[in-house]
């Protein structure tokens, strides 16, 4: 803490020093800046009276910049050594857990924004911005599922240790992720990605053809492309509330685990692109 506070007080408990020396003011102005900069502005104004105020907001300025960035490299000391009190091989789990539940929250709020662009009415513009977005969550999935596994088999590689400190609450957040409910959620959001994905590719690239009917060929091939979309947001729809209904239960079963599991996500169900 305090590594730009020093050396600014000493900074500016200088330039006061000097000012003093050079005005005739008492040296101990230098003093009690030292000690106390909130009383800087008492020395500007005894010492320049009312042409003090510029280099009063000169010193509220970098006074509260010095503030903010004390306070920002505190806040990440704090959270670089939040887990220092636990061994090594817990606190590296919970990192591991609140890294998951951060991947999540991202592809969640991804999804919901998905949502909203996929009402908005059909154009080449917003088709090739809805493909480029879908882009970015597959791979935001793709770096959740390494989470999950990175998760599971470091828990799965310490299983003894955790058994033998009585650390049961690790191998049920492993039991969660684990289970065929959560599987089959995130395997049903990749097909539903992989399908949304193909139907808009292939409408962009057919835009005019599909919107004047002149291609009867292409219009049925977009059926089926629709076709596919449309079973895949039944199936991850269907898959999302057995894996909310598994989660709720599951968190009321195990109420230590919460804190280390997603919170509530992705309770509304897709709507079909039309």
């Amino acid at each position: 803490m305090y590594y730009i506070y020093f050396p600014y007080v000493l900074l500016l408990s200088g330039l006061i020093l000097v000012d003093c020396s050079m005005k005739k003011n008492p040296k101990w102005w230098a003093a009690m800046v030292l000690v106390a900069p909130v009383t800087t502005p008492y020395v500007i104004f005894k010492s320049r009276k009312t042409r003090g105020m510029i280099l009063f907001m000169v010193f509220l300025a970098s006074f509260s910049g010095v503030a903010a960035a004390e306070f920002y490299i505190w806040t990440q000391e704090k959270e670089k050594n939040r887990y220092a009190h636990l061994p090594p091989i817990t606190s590296q789990v919970i990192r591991l857990c609140d890294n998951l539940k951060q991947i999540t929250h991202d592809l969640d709020t991804g999804l919901i924004q998905l949502e909203h662009m996929s009402k908005v009415e059909s154009s080449l513009d917003k088709l090739h911005q809805t493909i480029a977005f879908i882009k970015t969550l597959r791979i935001t999935l793709a770096r959740n599922q390494d989470a999950i596994d990175q998760l599971v088999k470091f828990t799965t590689d310490y299983k003894g240790y955790f058994l033998k400190k009585e650390l049961h609450w690790i191998y049920q957040v492993r039991q969660y992720y684990t289970n065929r409910h959560v599987i089959r959620h995130f395997e049903s959001l990749q097909t539903y990605l992989d399908d949304f994905n193909a139907l808009l590719t292939y409408a962009y690239n057919n835009f005019s053809l599909i919107a004047d009917h002149k291609d009867p060929t292409r219009l049925n091939n977009y059926d089926e492309y629709y076709l596919r979309y449309r079973r895949a947001v039944d199936r991850h729809n269907a898959f999302n509330v057995q894996r909310i209904e598994f989660q709720n239960e599951y968190v009321k079963k195990y109420p230590a685990i919460k804190d280390y599991l997603p919170g509530e996500r992705q309770t509304e169900t897709f709507l079909l692109w039309e």
